[in-house]
């Protein structure tokens, strides 16, 4: 079954180059708030795979936009 965001559409999943495009910052960027617990975490998909959920990544971007 594929999950469901609260308006019915499937979440995607998004990789690293995709999310430093969405919220201009650099790889190393993101790790660094990754570590510092203030941006969401990636989700392992393989050995040597991660990706993000859209939407968390989505909620980020509009917690900055609010802040």
């Amino acid at each position: 079954m594929i999950e469901q965001n609260n308006a019915g559409a499937p979440v995607r999943l998004i990789r690293l180059p995709e999310v430093c495009n969405r919220v201009g910052l650099s790889r190393a960027s993101i790790y660094v708030l990754i570590d510092a617990g203030k941006f969401p975490r990636q989700r392992k998909l393989a050995a040597n795979s991660v990706a993000w959920v859209d939407r968390e990544v989505d909620a980020w971007i509009a917690e900055r936009i609010a802040a």
